[in-house]
């Protein structure tokens, strides 16, 4: 739609930001209750997990298509130059220990974009990659990093343990969910504890929940089915009751044979009213400020999920908000709150599987055992049809 229509986007500015006095203390709470999930889960499993989304269902690689058509308040940041840019996309499910699907939570997708130029944000210096970290809903389950650290402490009481029961809840708790959905609204908090409709993620759109500057603006990103295949597959059933790793199966299915294409979007910060910087939980209404295209995200067949590339993406690399480039800085609270406590879980993981996280320059440096051939004859075939 064009921007014309709708009020002009607000310019960022660091005032933007109201950071409370306790945010330290908070953010040090914060990573001794994702570490004590970090302990349960490791000493369960004898494998060091990541606190929030442990358990990856497709494991992708690709390339992120920037058009030469933006006009100048979408050409921001990584988008403000058309090009072509390799991608690894980790989809997955909230919780910190890995559970049976038919434990229905909220969906999530990280994207790291290869090769970007620009400024780097603190402690990415040296780093070429953009990472955006999404969920599908369009608010934080919190408004702050506070009212998350509260919610965050009743999760690690329950880490690991009475899965059965977690199975029993999630199902009154979809069939709660469903009657509401029929009378046209819904609940982040029953998904967040489970009533997530058993859906494919694959259909899902995925938001940042929260704001991230986007070079003179600031915007919410998120990512939308683009192609046939995958608009499809939008609030289609998937039923994975009996199969532990149904949404697994169900993506290696899909990837084994055919791809997909995303839209990403960016949607502006427009009115300081009805749109928070500082409160993650308030949706920001679109009807305002629409999700606008600012480039096409491309991911051809392959092998969705295998050892290889548990090892290369699970194991060896940190999905953050912080990783990337200044005129991308995450803002607001949940953001700021992120900035260290990711960084403590990535060395948690990085001490106890013995591996080192790095950030890759491309995707070579991964070292996946994919089909080269497949992947060349993807990408030649995509490129006449562009």
């Amino acid at each position: 739609m064009p921007l014309s229509l709708y009020p002009s986007p607000l310019r960022y500015h660091e005032s933007l930001e109201q950071i409370e006095p306790d945010e330290v203390e908070t953010a040090e709470q914060l990573i001794a209750t994702l570490t004590e999930i970090n302990q349960t889960t490791l000493e369960h499993s004898g494998h060091a997990l990541r606190s929030v989304h442990a358990k990856s269902h497709a494991l992708l690689t690709g390339e992120l298509i920037v058009p030469d058509d933006l006009p100048r308040e979408l050409a921001q940041g990584v988008f403000a130059k058309p090009g072509r840019y390799g991608v690894v996309l980790r989809l997955s499910t909230v919780p910190g220990d890995i559970l049976d699907d038919s434990v229905s939570t909220p969906r999530g997708m990280a994207l790291k974009i290869l090769g970007v130029e620009g400024e780097r944000l603190p402690g990415s210096d040296g780093a070429t990659s953009q990472d955006f970290v999404l969920v599908n809903g369009p608010a934080f389950s919190a408004p702050n990093a506070k009212k998350f650290l509260t919610s965050l402490k009743l999760t690690a009481a329950t880490t690991d343990r009475a899965e059965g029961a977690k199975k029993a809840l999630s199902a009154v708790l979809r069939g709660t969910e469903r009657v509401l959905e029929a009378f046209g609204t819904r609940s982040s908090t029953l998904i967040a504890l489970g009533g997530q409709p058993e859906t494919n993620p694959l259909g899902d759109t995925y938001y940042s929940q929260v704001p991230l500057r986007f070079g003179d603006y600031v915007v919410k990103v998120s990512v939308a089915p683009r192609s046939p295949n995958l608009t499809a597959l939008t609030d289609a059933s998937l039923n994975v009751n009996g199969k532990p790793d149904g949404l697994r199966d169900a993506m290696r299915e899909h990837f084994v044979a055919q791809g997909g294409e995303w839209d990403v979007r960016v949607q502006f910060y427009t009115d300081p009213e009805t749109m928070p910087i500082e409160d993650a939980s308030v949706p920001w209404p679109e009807e305002k400020s629409p999700y606008l295209e600012v480039a096409r995200l491309v991911v051809p067949p392959q092998p969705a999920w295998n050892e290889a590339r548990r090892a290369a993406i699970d194991d060896g690399l940190a999905f953050s908000p912080w990783h990337g480039v200044v005129e991308h800085r995450p803002l607001g609270s949940v953001m700021r709150a992120r900035r260290l406590a990711y960084k403590v879980m990535a060395k948690f993981r990085a001490h106890h599987n013995k591996v080192d996280i790095r950030e890759p320059k491309s995707l070579d440096d991964l070292n996946l055992s994919w089909e080269p051939t497949r992947w060349a004859t993807a990408f030649a075939s995509r490129k006449q049809a562009l």
